[in-house]
C-alpha cells in the first residue's frame, strides 16, 4: 500500500518536471498561436498574425509564442521557406516551440531527427504546451 501511495503522489511532481518552463513576462497581453497544419498558406498566416499583434500592441505589451505540433512542425524545420522570417521574429521577441513527440515520430519515419530552425525550442508535447500557457493566463489563437 505504501509503494502505491508513493507512486500516485509522485506522478504530479514528475509531470510538472517534464513541462517546459513558463516564460517570464510583464506584458499585458499573452498570446499562444497554434500551428498544426502543413499548409504553407496557414503557416504564413500564423506568422502574419504574430507580426500584426506585435505591431498593434507593441513588442513590450504583448508576449507571443507560436507552438507547432503534428504537420505544423514543418514550419519550424531548418531550411523551410520562412526560416529567415522566423529568425527576424525571434530577434523581435517572438518565441517558437516545436513538439518533441512530433519530432520523434518524424525521426521514426525518416531515420533521423530533422533539424529545427536555430532558436526554436523543443517542448515535450505541443498540445500540452498550449494548455500549460493557457492555464497560466495566455490566450489561444489558431489562425
Amino acid at each position: 500500500m505504501s509503494a502505491l501511495f508513493f507512486v500516485l503522489t509522485s506522478l504530479p511532481a514528475f509531470a510538472a518536471q517534464t513541462e517546459a518552463p513558463l516564460p517570464e513576462t510583464f506584458a499585458n497581453h499573452k498570446v499562444v498561436l497554434q500551428i498544426s497544419d502543413s499548409d504553407p498558406f496557414k503557416q504564413t498566416l500564423v506568422l502574419n498574425v504574430a507580426g500584426n499583434l506585435q505591431r498593434y500592441y507593441g513588442a513590450s505589451d504583448v508576449d507571443i509564442e507560436i507552438v507547432a505540433f503534428g504537420p505544423g512542425v514543418r514550419l519550424m524545420l531548418k531550411g523551410n521557406a520562412n526560416s529567415q522570417r522566423m529568425q527576424s521574429m525571434m530577434t523581435a521577441g517572438i518565441r517558437f516551440s516545436a513538439c518533441a513527440n512530433t519530432l520523434a515520430n518524424f525521426a521514426k519515419k525518416l531515420g533521423n531527427t530533422p533539424e529545427l530552425v536555430e532558436g526554436v525550442d523543443k517542448v515535450p508535447a505541443g498540445a500540452g504546451r498550449i494548455l500549460q500557457l493557457n492555464a497560466a493566463g495566455w490566450q489561444i489563437l489558431k489562425p
